[in-house]
C-alpha cells in the first residue's frame, strides 16, 4: 500500500487574482490528490488540504512553490499529518 499522508500548506504572496486556486486544483486532480484549496481573507494567501500518496504529495509542494504565471510566492509553510481520509475529491473553496 501506497505511503498515504494529509499535506496542509499555506501560500503567501502575490496568489490570488492569478488562478492559482485553478492551476492547483487541476494538478491535485491530475495527481489523485482529494482535498481542497481556498483564498484566505488576507489578500495575499492560500491554503492547501490535500490527501493522498506522499510522492504525490511532494510533487504538488513542488508545484506550490512555483506558482502559475503571474503568481510571486514569497512562502510555503507546509505540515505534514496522518492521512484521515476527509476528502472524496479535490476542489476549490470559494
Amino acid at each position: 500500500m501506497a505511503d498515504m499522508a494529509l499535506l496542509e500548506a499555506q501560500v503567501e504572496g502575490q496568489v490570488q487574482g492569478v488562478f492559482f486556486r485553478s492551476f492547483v486544483n487541476n494538478h491535485a486532480s491530475r495527481l489523485n490528490l482529494t482535498g481542497y484549496v481556498a483564498n484566505l481573507p488576507d489578500g495575499r494567501s492560500m491554503e492547501v488540504f490535500a490527501e493522498g500518496d506522499r510522492g504525490k504529495l511532494l510533487d504538488l509542494l513542488q508545484l506550490l512553490k512555483k506558482g502559475p504565471p503571474g503568481a510571486k510566492v514569497e512562502r510555503v509553510n507546509a505540515k505534514w499529518s496522518e492521512f484521515e481520509g476527509r476528502f472524496s475529491q479535490f476542489k476549490v473553496r470559494y
